[in-house]
């Protein structure tokens, strides 16, 4: 009986509902739950019960479900003639324990007290009973799939079932409730971890989709700025390492193929193996999220036209039931789904966007972390041949992963774009018949001239990025050669030669442009186009007939049509993308399969079955002597049991190497704690065979064998097996003869990660002589000395250097030319504590390569090299005997006392830039499609032909605006651009070398790179798509707003949200994309100092500790980008549900509003359509309005620079009035000159007077930091002068310009600097001189063979920094270039620091004859260079301690230069 009433079973459904929520509340408010955890976790987000997103999911259908029953049962209730609250009550109830339930369960699960889930049991199985009860007697009454609440009713009664199933299988798996032993289990190690604090991983279904977590964080960050510390650590799955490993098992299965593959195909194979699952996932997302975006136009089109209809229900058990088309014919249900599928398919949309970017982000790091092992396994040759450069490799990190990201984020739009184009144009075919298709054709045949516009913006980003390349390529160099340029007067040669390439990249950044406006005027032109297509031929084709354009069917068009332009807009940017990525991978095959190094390995042996040791040892020394005498003396040697003290350090046997250097049967054993000494002359292979020795240089025949030394003498016949058997080196402890510092700590650099010793550390410091200068540092050893050591001179990089070298407790010690950047003082001090003393009595086997022919008597071993080969070795008594004349010859420069030259050093770093920008000039075209839809709102046929006139002009009008604006904005802001970028080079050519000394060059070249390209490239596409997309949205509401007026009301509170949320988000974005950048910095700088560095890194063996410094530093910087991800999607998903509530609002107001005041359906159809559009523009807005102001930095931080002060180069004379050919004596008088480097620091120079009379040489010498140096700079103005003058020939220099001042001398430093390009271009960028002259030039230099040799003689090439010539090379061209100049005074500064002692004896007197009658000043750390000259002069502390003839000085025994000769000897 009461069953049979349809009242009784409605009430019979409360009964679960109300168990649960009177069972469960008392339990949520007192929270017994999070009392009673067991196992103790930092984050309450263990999802630890299985079935856990099966759960959320059916809890979502089943919310669905039950808000579709309450929706039916208001509908059925609609046709009673009183109220019947059971249609509908029990469904909210239900839908009210649903929430309890999933509630309830997040707290059981995080709290973890299981037991507590009876209750949830409990609920599914009532609920289950009572909805299988309900179904059953509605199908005994005859009420079938018809009636829409028996499917609802059985969908119930499933979902229910399914809850209860789940909730069985949480007890069954677990063994919880009656079981007496449950399953324990552990949470995650990232979630006992405090410092991980990413949590999307971790957290629910509801807080995944909805990014709840982030509220926390987003809040807080307006509190406080987010640092490193606040975003915590990466999950492990996350990790670099985790991800690099799981490619390169992709790369290994690759490899292991039937077919091995090569090129760029095998990297987009284990690409796709690698990272393909998460990005399918990513795919299906998007596609439903595309199906669910259809809604939105049939929702529309059904709300429009079902709006005045009547629907019909049937009465069956006492109440009315209605079918499903009645259902969905009633136009407040229709806004209800409309809503509803807002809701999913933007949440689905952002869940598509995370996953991409996430995968992209992993797939990044996994790449990054691929090429920095590369690196790591990279010939250098490659580096020093130019084949390679830091820059390229760079680019590679910085440029080429960045794209393979991108491309990963795009790639689901390459498989739904076309999902939505088939759809969009089968929706409009149903809509409105053949004129869809003429519309669609009209998209296809315009779709060629969109490719080819995004074929020639691909083209021209292309060639744009290569003159941005070669742009920071001539920047750079600008910028390490500042000091050489300033010294020169080149400074406007080389800024010229930087405007010029950057005329050329505004050229083809105009283009670039000119093409992305026209890009963005097709992306709007084709969709209007077609529209207007379809419009006219539908107005003339099917008027009068069942397919007229009625307000249904034009506002559904229109919707479809804005979903359509998503596609066509996205196309050219994925084409674009697609193309980079093409590219990239390419050029990431290129370098992946560039030479390296060979990797230690042991040398296959063939033994006999004998316990003989010695046997082993000859067959392996055989098998790789190729049967050379020097080997058979190792075999003869390893028979006869030598003692430890004599066992073999290395052997290079029959090797040839690239780069021009050949040993021969070259064996060096007997090395054990000796010294051995390398000399040669410049360039004859010297540092090549340390690099061979070191694995560093292509070996293309022979073999070098190294051996670990035994621990103790029972080891020694093991020990000398080893020495063969085993080639693998340990650490060697390597000073590079070209400084290498890292970016940190002065301590760090001497350390080296090695244990503190305090003992040790200071031993090392007094031995290097490093305590003056570390007292001078702001910070002392704590002082930061960044990127190659810029404000450092080099004597002190090449101390901290050698003070690395010597911390380490390593058995092997290479020092390439160490004593070249330093004074005789400081030379002879670390030769005689350092190696003789230090070394030695801890019996260390030291190798060094030096020039100072006087240390060769305290050499155990000599090995005397030229032209590529050895010439000879042996102790210095072995080589009088074996050859006398080269023997003589040493004697000769070790006892000489002539002239010579040589000077001191100082470069840099840099700073900082320039000034303002921006403009504002923006016209929106939404008032063109404002009035378009006006037209269609007035329930017009388009009978009349002025109507398609008006759409079709307003429309042209529209697109015209579009590309006007586009262009105009664009345009604007390259002007700008330009006039900022020439702003920002002169400040810096023209600022005083201070700013350099104390900015790191990172700093400075970043404002040019990356602030450079904001400026040019982000900020006005920015500013135009915030400003377009603030006028879309104003007019947007305003439409919706006269459409329904009552919409203004509920407009406050949704507007209040959007502020608070933009308000939290712009605080947290601009912080977040800050750390983002801030963390870029020092993993990009880790890569450029690592490739620097890579010989001494490699020597010491410390490779996997600098692989974890970069594992740290890429973690760093996708934490940052994957909070600013998240941070992005927290805002998106707010701003779509606000979206979506603005459509829910303006739906059911224009409904309401159509049936009370009888409103239009054509005017409800434009308000809706707008509503649809207002959560894009919302995103739009904020995201645009956080971008602009982190965009708007970069403009404050290069207007920072614009504001330096320049140097003072006008004078009181005109460069008329200087006299034509001055200085024509080179007469110098100094009087009473003190002078500093800042007004902010003491005198560098005290009250110095000096006289110096034509033609005369004069040498200065004094003890690092007396102000030689400074003696030099002086003459050039370089320093701020306190008091005195310096008068050349009559005339103050202090009122001469100073680019006519300093073009008149020249100066030779101590850093040899040479520049990318030709020969001819390094010795005269003025073009001067004739080619005469210049070989005239490389003559005195002692350079015309090595140039003549060159394929272009003069012509050839110079790679970056002169790599691919040696030191010593580098420094004669810098020789050669001051004598190009030939003017009256030259300054050298220590210039022949990196030359041989044959070559500058040779040198010393060629320069004397050439500047016979010219003033030479001479800066000399080694004395005996000085001996020759007219004057010398002894300077302390600033001030001149000595001033006379060398004669007359030598003669007093007690003064100090006669005391620095006796040192020199």
């Amino acid at each position: 009986g009461l069953l049979n009433n349809g009242c009784f079973l409605d009430a019979l459904g409360l009964v679960p509902h109300v168990f649960l929520l009177f069972s469960t509340f008392p339990i949520l408010f007192i929270g017994w739950g999070s009392q009673s955890s067991k196992v103790h976790i930092h984050h309450s987000t263990w999802l630890h019960f299985p079935g856990h997103n099966l759960r959320w999911l059916l809890t979502v259908v089943l919310l669905f479900v039950l808000v579709c029953e309450i929706a039916e049962g208001i509908v059925s209730d609609g046709f009673n003639q009183s109220r019947h609250l059971h249609l509908y009550m029990p469904a909210g109830l239900g839908m009210l324990a649903a929430i309890t339930s999933i509630v309830y369960y997040h707290n059981i699960e995080t709290s973890n007290f299981p037991k507590l889930l009876i209750a949830l049991l409990i609920y599914w199985t009532l609920a289950f009973i009572t909805k299988t009860i309900k179904f059953v007697k509605y199908d005994d009454h005859g009420i079938g799939l018809m009636q829409l609440r028996f499917c609802i009713t059985g969908l119930l009664a499933l979902l229910y079932g399914l809850l209860l199933g789940v909730e069985v299988n949480v007890i069954l798996r677990r063994r919880y409730m009656w079981f007496p032993c449950p399953t324990e289990v552990k949470p995650p190690d990232d979630l006992q971890d405090l410092g991980v604090r990413f949590l999307q991983p971790f957290v629910n279904l509801l807080s995944k989709s909805t990014y709840w977590w982030m509220n926390t964080f987003i809040t807080s960050a307006h509190k406080r700025p987010i640092d490193l510390k606040t975003i915590g650590k990466l999950p492990i799955s996350m990790r670099a390492l985790t991800n690099f490993q799981r490619l390169r098992k992709a790369f290994d299965a690759q490899e292991k193929g039937p077919v091995p593959l090569k090129g760029s195909r095998w990297i987009w194979l284990a690409l796709r193996q690698a990272f393909g699952r998460p990005l399918v996932l990513s795919i299906t997302f998007r596609f439903i999220a595309d199906l669910l975006g259809f809604a939105g136009p049939l929702c529309i089109s059904g709300i429009v036209h079902h709006i005045s209809s009547d629907n019909h229900s049937v009465k069956l058990l006492g109440v009315h039931f209605i079918s499903s088309e009645a259902f969905l014919a009633n136009a407040y249900v229709l806004a209800v789904l409309l809503f509803l599928a807002l809701l999913l398919q933007r949440t689905f949309l952002q869940a598509s966007y995370y996953v991409a970017i996430e995968t992209g982000i992993k797939l990044r790091a996994a790449i990054q972390t691929k090429i920095y092992h590369k690196i790591m396994r990279l010939c250098t040759s490659n580096m020093s041949m130019g084949d390679m450069t830091t820059a390229q490799i760079c680019s590679l990190v910085a440029r080429d992963t960045n794209h393979l990201m991108w491309f990963f984020f795009l790639c689901p739009n390459l498989w739904a774009m076309p999902v939505q184009i088939v759809m969009g144009v089968l929706l409009l075919y149903s809509l409105l018949g053949v004129s869809a298709l003429i519309g669609a054709t009209v998209i296809v045949i315009l779709a060629p001239l969109q490719y080819f516009v995004a074929t020639r913006l691909s083209r021209a980003q292309k060639s744009t990025l290569e003159y941005t390349s070669e742009r920071l390529k001539k920047t750079n160099e600008l910028l390490r050669g500042i000091k050489l340029l300033k010294l020169y007067a080149w400074e406007h040669i080389f800024r010229s030669s930087v405007e010029e390439t950057r005329r050329q990249e505004l050229r083809n950044l105009r283009t670039f442009a000119l093409y992305t406006s026209l890009s963005i005027f097709m992306n709007a032109a084709i969709p209007i186009a077609a529209v207007l297509t379809i419009f006219a031929v539908h107005v003339h084709v099917h008027s009068g007939t069942d397919f007229d354009l009625s307000p249904a069917v034009a506002f559904g068009s229109l919707s479809l049509f804005h979903i359509l332009v998503t596609p066509l807009f996205l196309l050219s940017s994925v084409l674009h993308s697609t193309v980079k990525a093409l590219v990239s991978v390419q050029k990431l095959s290129e370098f992946l399969g560039s030479t390296e190094i060979e990797i230690d390995q042991d040398p296959v042996v063939q033994t006999t079955a004998t316990d003989n040791n010695n046997s082993n040892i000859k067959s392996v020394v055989r098998s790789a002597s190729c049967s050379s005498p020097a080997a058979r003396e190792l075999i003869s040697c390893t028979e006869n049991k030598r003692t430890k003290e004599q066992t073999l350090i290395f052997c290079v046997l029959n090797s040839y190497f690239t780069e021009a250097l050949s040993v021969f049967s070259l064996t060096l054993h007997d090395l054990s704690g000796q010294l051995t000494m390398i000399v040669g002359q410049v360039g004859c292979g010297k540092s090549s065979l340390l690099l061979a020795a070191l694995g560093e240089m292509q070996k293309i025949s022979g073999n070098i064998t190294w051996n670990n030394l035994p621990k103790s003498d029972s080891e020694e016949n093991v020990s000398i097996l080893t020495a063969c058997v085993f080639r693998k080196r340990g650490s060697v402890a390597y000073a590079s003869q070209r400084p290498w510092l890292l970016n940190a700590t002065v301590e760090e650099n001497i350390l080296f990660d090695m244990a503190p010793n305090e003992k040790r550390y200071k031993e090392v410091i007094e031995v290097c002589q490093l305590q003056p200068d570390i007292d001078t540092l702001p910070q002392g050893d704590q002082t930061v000395i960044g990127e190659r050591g810029i404000i450092l001179s080099g004597g002190q990089r090449q101390r901290i250097c050698v003070a690395r070298a010597l911390y380490q407790h390593t058995n092997v010690v290479f020092l390439d030319d160490p004593f070249s950047a330093l004074d005789i003082h400081l030379s002879d001090h670390l030769m005689r504590e350092g190696i003789l003393k230090l070394l030695r009595q801890e019996k260390r086997t030291v190798v060094l390569v030096t020039h100072k022919l006087q240390y060769l008597p305290h050499a155990d071993w000599i090995i005397a090299m030229r032209d590529g080969t050895v010439q000879t070795q042996g102790t210095l008594k072995d080589i009088q005997c074996a050859e006398p004349e080269l023997f003589e010859q040493w004697r000769t420069l070790m006892n000489r006392q002539d002239k010579s030259t040589v000077i001191l050093t100082a470069l840099h770093s840099v700073v900082i830039f320039y000034v303002f920008t921006h403009c504002i000039f923006v016209i929106s075209l939404s008032g063109a499609e404002c009035c378009c839809v006006v037209l269609l709102s007035q329930d017009c046929e388009f009978s009349h032909s002025s109507y398609l006139q008006v759409f079709c002009g307003l429309c042209a009008l529209g697109i015209v605006l579009c590309l006007v604006t586009s262009l105009a904005v664009e345009w604007t802001g390259l002007r700008v651009s330009r006039e900022l970028h020439c702003s920002l080079l002169r400040t810096i050519v023209l600022a005083p070398m201070r700013l350099f000394e104390t900015t790191p060059l990172g700093n400075i070249l970043n404002r040019f790179s990356a602030d450079t390209n904001t400026i040019d490239q982000h900020i006005p596409v920015t500013l135009e798509c915030l400003s377009r997309s603030t006028l879309l949205c104003v007019s947007a509401v305003g439409v919706i707003s006269y459409v329904t007026p009552l919409f203004l009301f509920a407009l406050l509170p949704l507007a209040v949200a959007c502020y608070f949320i933009q308000k939290y988000f712009r605080v947290a974005s601009r912080d977040l994309q800050q750390l983002e950048d801030s963390t870029e910095m020092p993993l990009l700088s880790h890569y450029s100092q690592t490739i620097e560095g890579l010989t001494t890194i490699r020597a010491f063996r410390h490779e996997q500790r600098f692989k974890k410094k970069l594992l740290e530093h890429t973690d760093a910087n996708n934490i940052s980008s994957l909070f600013l991800m998240a941070a992005n999607r927290w805002l998106e998903v707010r701003m779509e549900y606000i979206g979506a509530f603005v459509v829910l609002i303006a739906a059911v107001a224009s409904i309401s509003n159509a049936l009370c005041s009888q409103l239009s359906a054509g005017l409800v159809g434009l308000g809706l359509t707008y509503a649809l559009m207002v959560s894009n523009y919302l995103n739009w807005i904020v995201r645009n309005l956080a971008d602009m102001e982190v965009h708007l930095g970069c403009v404050k931080r290069v207007s920072g620079l614009i504001h330096t002060q320049p140097e003072s180069y006008d004078g009181l004379m005109t460069p008329a009035q200087v006299p034509a050919g001055w200085p024509k004596y080179g007469e110098i008088q100094i009087k009473n000159l003190s002078v500093r480097y800042d007004s902010s620091l003491k005198p560098v120079l005290r009250h110095v007077s000096a006289h110096i009379r034509p033609g005369q040489k004069v040498g200065i010498c004094g003890r690092t930091g007396s102000g030689k140096s400074s003696f030099s700079l002086a003459l050039f103005r370089m320093l701020d002068t306190i008091e005195g003058q310096i008068v050349i020939d009559g005339i103050d220099i202090a009122k001469l310009p100073l680019q006519t001042l300093r073009s008149k001398f020249s100066i030779i430093l101590q850093d040899p600097i040479l520049f990318s390009g030709t020969i001819r271009f390094n010795l005269d960028p003025e073009r001067k001189a004739t080619d005469q002259m210049l070989w005239e030039a490389l003559e005195i230099a002692q350079l015309m063979p090595v140039v003549k040799a060159l394929p272009g003689g003069l012509d050839a090439m110079v790679t970056e920094g002169g790599e691919n010539f040696s030191q010593g090379q580098r420094q004669l061209f810098c020789l050669a270039r001051a004598f190009v100049r030939k003017s009256s005074i030259l300054i050298m500064d220590e210039a022949t620091a990196s030359i041989d002692m044959a070559t500058e004896s040779i040198l010393q007197k060629v320069v004397m004859t050439a500047f016979a009658d010219r003033t030479v000043v001479t800066i000399a750390h080694r004395v005996h260079t000085i001996l020759g000259s007219d004057v010398v002069i002894v300077m302390k502390h600033g001030a001149i301690l000595e001033y006379d003839e060398p004669d007359v000085l030598l003669e007093q025994k007690d003064s100090v230069f006669s005391a620095f000769v006796r040192a020199d000897k």
